[in-house]
């Protein structure tokens, strides 16, 4: 798959401090642009500030019916300027505040890594989508860990390195396929299909860029802070919510973050997984 240079450039003038999120974003939301995803009422499970959302419903040309749930009160608070959420609940995923039988579709970009107890979430998502709903995952699985390069620091071993990066990053979990079988089947959904994104060469750009700035920050922190509290106290978080960069320079470092990689690699051992499921009718 090519990577998209004109979404690329849109990452990149929405995260105008954040550049590995950036690169690892353009080439997600693509691949969550092209899963077909329906109409109808979605759920937005872990929407943030929105952003995300915004961008990949313009990527498919398509104003969506959404209600956005998400734990944190100012990520919410942000998501509120977006006028397709119908309704916003500032929760976690264990206790959503809608009716069974709820929603056509849900939707959930890089979000379920970060939830240490992940079984009640996909309960509460196996009561509220409708018979015949589907669901949208985008997640990192077991190849991420084995498609990084590693530290580059002397005397720092594989294992303390990908621990302190999982601490940093705030990964709990790296389901691989049968292990998401296995949990939806237990919760009345079932998998439909699987595909792989970002490979071993783009995986290790994301790493790169990620050691030039998140990771840098999260050092200079001495590993107290988590990523977003890092990025509210410089004032990253306002930022990308009230400022684009030029789409003049944006497209010039989208082509530096992507230089050299014309195209996104397909793995045979992914970084990451997209999962789409469904909720099926009863027979």
């Amino acid at each position: 798959m090519k990577i998209d240079k004109q979404l690329m450039t849109e990452f990149v003038a929405r995260y105008p401090a954040q550049p590995a999120t950036a690169f690892w974003r353009g080439i997600e939301i693509d691949v969550l642009a092209r899963a077909g995803i329906p109409e109808g009422l979605g759920l937005d499970l872990g929407c943030g500030d929105g952003i995300l959302t915004d961008i990949l419903f313009k990527r498919m040309n398509r104003e969506p019916r959404l209600v956005g749930i998400d734990p944190d009160p100012l990520e919410t608070d942000a998501a509120r300027k977006y006028k397709f959420y119908e309704r916003i609940h500032t929760v976690g995923g264990n206790a959503i505040p809608e009716a069974a039988d709820t929603f056509d579709f849900a939707i959930s970009n890089s979000v379920l890594e970060h939830i240490p107890d992940l079984e009640p979430v996909i309960t509460e998502l196996g009561r509220v989508l409708k018979p015949g709903g589907r669901f949208f995952f985008t997640v990192p699985g077991p190849g991420f860990h084995e498609n990084l390069s590693g530290s580059v620091l002397p005397g720092v071993s594989r294992s303390r390195y990908l621990a302190e990066l999982d601490k940093r990053l705030a990964h709990f979990n790296y389901l691989a396929e049968q292990d998401w079988q296995d949990m939806c089947e237990r919760n009345g959904l079932k998998v439909i299909s699987f595909s792989g994104y970002l490979g071993e060469r783009t995986t290790q750009r994301w790493e790169s860029l990620s050691r030039m700035t998140g990771g840098l920050l999260h050092t200079l922190s001495s590993g107290r802070r988590r990523p977003i509290e890092i990025q509210r106290a410089l004032k990253l978080r306002a930022l990308q919510n009230s400022t684009m960069m030029p789409q003049s320079v944006a497209r010039v470092l989208a082509g530096v973050i992507t230089g050299g990689l014309d195209w996104e690699d397909n793995p045979d051992r992914p970084s990451c997984l997209l999962v789409i499921g469904e909720r099926p009718c009863a027979s």
